[in-house]
């Protein structure tokens, strides 16, 4: 899109993630966990000064252009308490974030949502937060168990309730920029590879109250930001399209611009580990200098990557670790 401009740096801060790890080391644009609470204060290591891992991804990014700054807040984790303990415990402003970016319509990475809304406008003035979503996300989803039950999972907050939240609701299924150009949301991501078949299993309830198939979860997006000489910082919160198939959308949205990260979860798990190779093997194209695997990869997929590609590009996500990318 011709009014997505480059930007000077962009900084992430995961506010939410599966695991937490202050004690491997990292690459130099990167800070974990403990690192930063010592820099921002902290007198006493404790278990009351530090972050809490629970199933789902939250991330706070920044923008720089010269004196320009924006933040946008990206998914907000499984539940309430888990998203105000993390941000309270981290000195997190929340005051400063512009808009909300929902990724898809999973309670992992929604569940936070109705407080983090209520957080960002006390601290706001009470001004209304713009919240970016697909009107697909908000179906009830479940998934069928070999016996023909559905195993419900939590629905993301209506429009209602966010309305009454104070978030002002866009809904589109086609691509965005915000913030002056600073953030580009995808539109649908197109499924392209032979081997990236979405999540199977899942079912979403219709108008009529009837359960049909869901596996492509086509309200999934994925959220860029262009760095200036470096490229796009892609975020994929599950990638339930595939990341090769997320990796090669943005691709081909922006043609001529490299691929510099890509920061979120996978979905390398379960089900899915049986696509690990051809997944490391598609990766391989894009050059990739940071690899920031979170949330729902799995343990044999950042293995199998981190073989492939070796350190410094993969550096796993955890809860309270900031990336800077400049």
């Amino acid at each position: 899109m011709a009014n997505f401009h480059p930007v000077d740096r962009v900084e992430v801060h995961i506010l939410v993630d599966n695991v937490t790890d202050s004690l491997s080391t990292v690459p130099s644009h990167v800070e974990n966990e403990w690192s930063y609470l010592w820099r921002n204060g902290m007198k006493r290591l404790s278990g009351r000064c530090i972050c809490c891992a629970a199933h789902g991804l939250s991330c706070l990014i920044t923008a720089f252009r010269g004196e320009i700054t924006h933040t946008i807040l990206f998914d907000t984790g499984p539940e309430e308490e888990t998203f105000e303990r993390n941000v309270s415990r981290l000195g997190v402003d929340l005051g400063t974030i512009e808009g909300i970016v929902l990724s898809h319509g999973h309670w992992d990475h929604a569940g936070g949502m109705l407080r983090a809304l209520d957080l960002i406008r006390e601290r706001n003035g009470g001004r209304e937060v713009p919240f970016y979503a697909h009107p697909g996300m908000y179906a009830a989803r479940a998934m069928k168990q070999p016996d023909g039950s559905m195993r419900l999972m939590e629905e993301i907050p209506s429009v209602t309730a966010l309305t009454a939240h104070g978030a002002k609701v866009i809904n589109t299924t086609e691509p965005q920029t915000l913030s002056e150009g600073m953030f580009y949301v995808s539109g649908e991501i197109p499924r392209v590879t032979s081997y990236e078949h979405g999540f199977p299993g899942q079912y979403r309830q219709t108008d009529d109250g009837e359960w049909e198939p869901d596996v492509l979860l086509m309200d999934e997006r994925w959220l860029a930001v262009n760095v200036k000489d470096k490229g796009l910082v892609v975020f994929t919160a599950c990638s339930h399209a595939g990341v090769v198939n997320v990796l090669k959308h943005a691709q081909d949205c922006f043609a001529g611009v490299p691929l510099h990260a890509v920061v979120g979860g996978f979905h390398l798990s379960g089900g899915n580990e049986k696509v690990i190779p051809e997944t490391v093997e598609g990766m391989k194209a894009f050059g990739l200098k940071t690899i920031a695997a979170a949330h729902c990869t799995g343990w044999r997929a950042v293995l199998a990557l981190t073989q492939a590609f070796g350190e410094p590009v993969i550096a796993p996500s955890a809860v309270g670790k900031r990336y800077t990318f400049s």
